[in-house]
């Protein structure tokens, strides 16, 4: 999961950096609405804009007018005063899914960060299902006939971008995209051998990852 923080309050930044990147997501931040509005024209391939309104040099609402004028459904959670109530509802019809009013609870907002994103991959549950593999996105786990599975974070991390996308091909680039934040170098080897530990672990039965070479790789469906 790769997310993209808006928010030009320091101390609320590293607190929501620290509490997202510990349950697994990669993610970035920027402090200004031209910043914002710069990493979220360059990079595509965000699963969620966490959008702070009060932004400098550029409106938080306007940020979000020019990402919905670009034709992006990317999930946005903005937040707010409380006393908003004004700015909620103009985020709300410019075109946000959620919003939060500060002070809030960072648990609360994982929550809503995981419902956001579900939501955004087309998934109504926080367990996703794939034949005998289950993943419990809330704890992080995946167990394959009721046996957890040992993966690493890494391993995790594609598995949930393979497991929203089944049945479609993810380039090595788009994994790198979801799975790493500025500065964090991966490389497309480092995937391919991320690939294939996780292979090891979870193609049992009719559980699969196709390699396309040169293009990608893919969960694929299972047959009926």
């Amino acid at each position: 999961m790769r997310i993209l923080i808006a928010e030009d309050d320091q101390v609320l930044a590293d607190g929501l950096l620290r509490s997202l990147r510990a349950s697994g997501a990669a993610v970035d931040h920027v402090a200004s609405g031209t910043e914002a509005d710069a990493a979220l024209m360059t990079n595509t391939e965000f699963d969620l804009l966490i959008l702070d309104l009060g932004l400098p040099r550029l409106h938080g609402l306007e940020v979000l007018r020019k990402l919905r004028g670009r034709g992006s459904a990317l999930p946005v959670l903005i937040l707010t005063a409380a006393d908003a109530v004004e700015e909620r509802v103009r985020g709300l019809d410019y075109g946000a899914d959620d919003y939060m009013a500060k002070p809030f609870s960072l648990q609360e907002l994982e929550a809503r960060v995981r419902a956001l994103t579900r939501r955004g991959a087309g998934v109504s549950s926080s367990t996703i299902r794939h034949g005998p593999l289950v993943y419990d996105q809330a704890g992080r786990v995946a167990s394959i006939d009721g046996k957890l599975l040992e993966l690493s974070a890494r391993e995790l991390g594609l598995l949930e971008v393979l497991l929203q996308r089944v049945g479609r091909l993810v380039s090595k680039d788009q994994l790198v995209e979801h799975l790493c934040q500025w500065g964090e170098e991966v490389s497309n080897n480092a995937i391919e051998v991320y690939i294939h530990r996780l292979r090891k672990k979870i193609e049992k039965g009719p559980i699969r990852i196709a390699t396309v070479r040169g293009l990608g790789y893919c969960l694929e469906k299972l047959q009926p």
